[in-house]
């Protein structure tokens, strides 16, 4: 299955399928969102209210990727379980990161 990241100028560029209210914050694997594009299954425990599954989102991204939060951004989907987010840095380096989490 293709990685649900590309390496992009100065980052990279990850898409995830967010689930709120999940119990615990984790990486679920790579799964396919409805188009068949390969997402990273992420949930949070935090619930969908007043953006708090997103901060909880960006705060268990740049831990788990090793990236500060404050260089990690919405791409787009901030309303939607599908976002994609963009982490600064070196994307190669932050790929092996996550590579090794799923």
């Amino acid at each position: 299955m293709d990685k649900p990241w590309r390496v992009v100028d100065g980052g990279l560029e990850l898409a995830l399928r967010l689930t709120p209210k999940g119990g615990r914050d984790q990486i679920d694997g790579i799964k396919e969102d409805p188009s068949g594009k390969p997402v990273l299954a992420v949930r949070v425990s935090a619930p969908p209210v007043d953006g708090s599954a997103n901060k909880a989102l960006l705060k268990f991204i740049a831990k788990a990727s090793g990236v500060p939060e404050s260089r990690i951004r919405f791409i787009s989907g901030e309303t939607s379980r599908i976002k994609r987010l963009r982490l600064e840095g070196d994307g190669a380096e932050i790929a092996d990161r996550l590579l090794k989490l799923i």
